[in-house]
């Protein structure tokens, strides 16, 4: 049980990395001229990954940083939340 509680509490501090990683991709398009709707960011976010990727990659060849720390955040926060459900049922 205490193995999935620490898989559960990372999962969650993944979480709030990906939030604010995906804010700092906001502001960073918002700051290209990019608009930038605050209010559905949430169900706009994919797109807005997308876009910061391909304009990081044509101002200097490759995705921005902040890109790949949305990316392992989220599938971090993935695989620690299900590894730490199936271990707090099983």
């Amino acid at each position: 049980m205490l193995v999935a509680n620490a898989l559960l509490a990372v999962a969650l501090a993944s979480v709030c990395w990906g939030i604010v990683s995906s804010l700092v991709i906001a502001d960073a398009l918002h700051k290209r001229g990019v608009k930038v709707n605050w209010m559905f960011l949430r169900v706009l976010m994919i797109k807005y990954i997308g876009q910061y990727k391909a304009m990081t990659r044509a101002e200097n060849g490759q995705a921005g940083p902040w890109y790949y720390s949305f990316i392992i955040a989220m599938n971090l926060a993935l695989v620690t939340a299900i590894v730490g459900l199936v271990l707090r049922l099983g």
